[in-house]
């Protein structure tokens, strides 16, 4: 189970000892489909954080207090 108040950081760390593991090649075969779907479960958490910080980052408050968006998609 991923820890989804876990920092950017920590949860990519393990999803790089997951892979580590992984392309070493010497885990058997139901523990590798578990680290894989931990793997995944990662990602998502990661990309989710990803699309937090780019929303923080798109907006800025200007002096007058207001939300300028700067999403330009």
């Amino acid at each position: 189970m991923v820890d989804e108040n876990a920092s950017f950081e920590n949860n990519l760390k393990e999803l790089e000892e997951i892979v580590e593991k992984l392309e070493k090649g010497d885990v058997p075969l139901d523990n590798a489909i578990e680290e894989f779907k931990k793997a995944m479960d990662l990602v998502k958490a990661c990309d989710n954080r990803l699309k937090d910080a780019q929303d923080t980052i798109a907006k800025i408050v200007n002096e007058n207090g207001e939300v300028v968006d700067f999403n330009v998609e």
